[in-house]
């Protein structure tokens, strides 16, 4: 049986991932220190044999005594309520987390995927994103702890692959949503979902024409898992999301119909950095995985706000 190590287990990614490879009938190492995960995500696995988890951080040495055949590494505060609440801890994850993960799959021989994210384009200037573009970032703004994190993260990862070989590939992950997602997650969808159940005005920052991309968390899982068993692939970066692309301001009228809420739209500033444009080139996956994203807004939208009602009605 092939085992495969996942780091961010218990996240909101993370935990569909697990998930997704339990039922390809792999064995499943999860690794989570539960600073932003939940312990919840993953609960429905821990009577499978199949299935390990180990609460660590892997700021420090991971020690594993089982053959590994794949390395995922998800581990990494990801929302911007989240990064910002822990700026230290996600720069460290981003560095010292990678390093060690890097050296384990060095260590293991085995294949290593890591969870870059579109965060690395910054405020782009060019539009859509491919993955040749470098992106405008502020290295110094508030924002910087993820995206710095993050490319140096990919940076580290192609200097194990030039100079030890390693199997990286890199995912460039654009916005994604479903559910498991945190009720105060802080980004755009759990964020107008939750407000529009609760009969809150929805906060749009700016004007509400910035526009974001946005992917059902099953087809982003296929597309990991796709990368994930590709024995040869041509480009170790690659983007995965949804090139399907809304203004926020018609992003909030599409969610205030979809819950029937009877909630207003205000208007905040824009936040520091915050990118006025969002949506992925995916050329090099279709081509190189046969990868499209399947699932449309209307349907992941509807499945999200059942799960979200559901948590509302929970507490």
């Amino acid at each position: 049986m092939k085992k495969v190590l996942i780091t961010g287990a218990a996240g909101f990614i993370g935990s569909h991932i697990c998930d997704r490879f339990m039922n390809e009938g792999w064995y499943v190492i999860g690794v989570d220190n539960l600073l932003t995960g939940s312990q919840k995500n993953i609960e429905h696995l821990s009577e499978n044999k199949n299935f390990k988890f180990l609460e660590k951080d892997i700021t420090d040495e991971l020690k594993i005594s089982d053959e590994i055949d794949l390395i995922l590494h998800f581990a990494c505060p990801a929302s911007p309520v989240d990064y910002l609440n822990f700026p230290i801890e996600t720069l460290m994850v981003g560095s010292i987390g990678t390093f060690h993960i890097l050296n384990l799959a060095k260590e293991k021989k085995a294949r290593y995927v890591f969870a870059s994210t579109s965060e690395v384009y910054g405020d782009p200037e060019v539009h859509p994103q491919p993955e040749s573009y470098w992106g405008n970032v502020n290295p110094n703004g508030t924002r910087s702890v993820y995206d710095e994190s993050k490319r140096f993260s990919e940076s580290l990862s192609m200097a194990y692959y030039r100079k030890y070989d390693l199997d990286v590939r890199i995912l460039r992950i654009f916005n994604t949503y479903g559910p498991r997602m945190k009720l105060l997650d802080g980004r755009v969808v759990p964020n107008f979902i939750y407000q529009a159940l609760n009969g809150m005005d929805l906060t749009v920052y700016g004007d509400g024409s910035q526009t974001r991309s946005f992917c059902y968390a099953d087809d982003l899982v296929e597309g990991i898992f796709l990368v994930s068993e590709k024995e040869k692939i041509e480009h170790r970066v690659l983007n995965l999301g949804n090139p399907d692309e809304y203004k926020i301001i018609d992003f909030a009228d599409i969610i205030i119909k979809k819950t029937g809420s009877n909630s207003k739209i205000i208007f905040k500033p824009l936040p520091l950095d915050d990118p006025k444009m969002r949506k992925p080139d995916i050329t090099k996956a279709m081509e190189n995985l046969h990868w499209i994203p399947k699932i449309s807004l209307d349907e992941g939208i509807h499945k999200t706000i059942e799960f979200f009602h559901s948590q509302i009605n929970q507490k």
